[in-house]
């Protein structure tokens, strides 16, 4: 008989933090980033930590992922495995209550479990394993021999629904009570592939989204958890973790 699936992003959903920004970090520590373009990466943060504007997120992300694409290309895979474990050792506990139950819960439902995320591939795999997932997927940096190409293959909105269609097939699961969770606006072809989506800790975008389709709001803040859902053109509280 075929199995349910839910699918999940890891960045802000799973996960509290970036873990690409969390490897970029690390690489900078240990001098495999040059201090002054890493330290145009964390003033471009600032400007997202002051909120000057609604991109200032996406804005610091690109010069990030700028730097550090750049910097790839003089790593050898140890070194950047090495980031990659301090990276999964430090965080991979660090999770969110609500999505990190909601895993358990539906792992004792016998549910497929699909990680999808635009990190690393190899920091994707590492935690989809630690949690059981039973498959996964992120972007991935092609290397030749013990160096990087300067290649990428980024899991972009478009591949992550591709990507899902065929996990979907690999393991013959059914769409019926499928779940989908996501924080952002890139999670929205994934989250309108599923009959049950969450927007958990949504953004702008996706919460706007999220509001024109009456789907399922998460909020976690602190140690509060509220599950908002739409009740005739307007969302209601509908539960808490109290």
């Amino acid at each position: 008989m075929s199995r349910p699936y839910a699918v999940f992003d890891i960045d802000g959903t799973i996960i509290r933090w970036q873990l690409y920004h969390a490897i970029a970090d690390n690489l900078a520590k240990t001098g495999h980033i040059e201090a002054d373009l890493f330290e145009q990466a964390r003033a471009s943060r600032m400007e997202w930590k002051k909120r000057v504007g609604d991109d200032a997120f996406k804005d610091y992300e690109k010069k990030l992922v700028s730097i550090y694409d750049k910097a790839l290309t003089a790593l050898t895979a140890d070194d950047f495995m090495a980031a990659v474990q301090h990276v999964f050792d430090e965080y991979k506990q660090q999770t969110y209550t609500y999505t990190r139950d909601l895993i358990h819960s539906l792992q004792k439902q016998n549910y497929l479990l699909f990680a999808i995320s635009a990190s690393q591939e190899e920091v994707v795999k590492m935690l989809a394993e630690y949690y059981d997932f039973d498959a996964w997927a992120g972007s991935t940096y092609p290397r030749k021999g013990s160096h990087f190409t300067g290649q990428k293959v980024p899991l972009r909105s478009d591949l992550k629904v591709k990507t899902l269609q065929k996990f979907i097939k690999q393991f013959d699961a059914t769409n019926r009570d499928s779940v989908a969770v996501g924080d952002s606006d890139s999670d929205i072809p994934m989250l309108e592939a599923v009959e049950h989506p969450i927007a958990f800790n949504p953004d702008k975008k996706l919460f706007q989204h999220a509001n024109q389709q009456e789907w399922k709001i998460v909020v976690e803040r602190k140690n509060m958890v509220y599950e908002l859902e739409s009740e005739n053109g307007s969302y209601i509280l509908a539960q808490t973790n109290t």
